[in-house]
C-alpha cells in the first residue's frame, strides 16, 4: 500500500491543489519569525487576539497557508488563528534532520516566542501526528486536539520500500535544480489566478526530500500512547480517504478517551478539494473541543 510520502501520490496531490483550487481570499499577512536555538521559520497570526488560540499544522509537503487557508477566514471571527510551516517545507525551519519530534518541539517554541501558554492544535495527516506529539510532548501547552485525515501511525518502516523513496527522492532533486525557488513575492501574492499562488506553494518544498518525509512519518506510532491522551479531541474523518484509510482514523476515535467524531465526504485533500465539504465540520470540530477546554 502506497504510504504517504510517495512522491508521485504527493505530485498528484499537489496538482490537485493547483488545478482545482479553492478561492483564496482574505489570507493573513505572514511574517519571519526567529526561534532561538532552532532556526527561522514563517507564520501567520491573525483573528482575534484575545480569542482562543488554535495552532494549524500542516500536511507533508504543503505549506501551512496552502493547506489551511479555505478555513482560515471562518475562524478567525472568533479564534487567534496560528499557522507555521514545518521545517524543511516552504519557509519553515532550514535543518540536515528531519522529525515529527522535532516539528512538534516547533511549534512550543513559536508558542513561546509570541508569548502564548495555552493552545488548541489542529493537524491535517502529518500534521496531526505533529499534534498528537506535541501533547505527548508538552502535555500542559496542548489544551485540545483537532486530528483531520490523520491517525496514529502511516505507513511501514520497510526498509525496501524506504530504500526506494530515498532513490526516488534523489532523482526527484533534478526537478527542484530545474524549478525556480518561489520568491517571497511569489509566495505573499495571492491576488491573481489561485493556480498560480498554489503552484509556487507546492514548489517550495523540494522533492528530493520525500523519502526523507517518509522515513520520519514512518517513525511514528502513537498507538501504545492514544489512552493515555486527556486533553478534548475531535476527529475529523475523510470517508473516502484512499491515503489514510477511515478504518485507521477510527483508530484515534476509539483509542483517545472520549474522542468525537465529525465525518467529511472527500479525499485525502479534502481540506482544499473539497475544502465547500470540509470547513463546516472542522469548524463543528474546533467549537466541540474549545468549548470542552473553556474555564468553567
Amino acid at each position: 500500500m502506497p504510504g504517504l510520502s510517495n512522491p508521485f501520490v504527493t505530485m498528484r496531490r499537489g496538482i490537485s491543489h493547483a488545478v482545482r483550487p479553492y478561492p483564496v481570499a482574505s489570507l493573513p499577512t505572514g511574517r519571519r519569525l526567529e526561534l532561538p536555538g532552532r532556526g527561522t521559520t514563517f507564520i501567520t497570526d491573525s483573528g482575534q487576539p484575545d480569542g482562543p488560540v488554535i495552532f494549524l499544522l500542516h500536511s507533508v509537503s504543503t505549506t501551512g497557508l496552502l493547506c489551511w487557508y479555505p478555513v482560515i477566514p471562518e475562524l478567525e471571527r472568533e479564534y487567534r488563528v496560528i499557522t507555521m510551516d514545518h521545517r524543511r517545507h516552504g519557509r519553515g525551519i532550514e535543518s540536515d534532520t528531519f522529525s515529527l519530534d522535532d516539528c512538534a518541539d516547533d511549534v512550543i517554541a513559536v508558542a513561546d516566542a509570541l508569548g502564548i501558554d495555552q493552545f488548541v492544535a489542529a493537524g491535517f495527516s502529518m500534521g496531526g501526528g505533529i499534534a498528537q506529539l506535541a501533547w505527548r510532548r508538552h502535555t500542559d501547552r496542548v489544551s485540545g486536539l483537532v486530528l483531520c485525515s490523520t491517525g496514529p501511525y502511516f505507513s511501514s518502516i520497510d526498509p525496501g520500500r524506504l530504500a526506494l523513496e530515498h532513490r526516488i527522492g534523489k532523482a526527484l532533486t533534478f526537478v527542484d535544480r530545474v524549478l525556480p525557488n518561489p520568491s517571497d513575492r511569489a509566495l505573499d501574492n495571492a491576488t491573481g489566478h489561485p493556480i498560480k499562488w498554489a503552484l509556487a506553494q507546492v514548489v517550495s518544498t523540494p522533492l528530493g526530500l520525500q523519502g526523507v518525509f517518509g522515513e520520519a512519518m514512518g517513525n511514528f506510532d502513537s498507538r501504545p500512547w492514544l489512552g493515555e491522551i486527556t486533553a478534548p479531541t475531535a476527529v475529523v474523518v475523510s470517508t473516502h480517504d484512499k491515503i489514510v484509510q477511515p478504518e485507521r482514523q477510527q483508530l484515534l476515535v476509539d483509542g483517545i478517551p472520549g474522542a468525537r467524531r465529525f465525518d467529511v465526504a472527500g479525499g485525502h485533500a479534502c481540506c482544499v478539494v473539497g475544502a465547500e465539504k470540509f470547513v463546516p465540520q472542522f469548524d463543528a470540530a474546533v467549537r466541540e473541543v474549545t468549548r470542552a477546554v473553556a474555564p468553567v
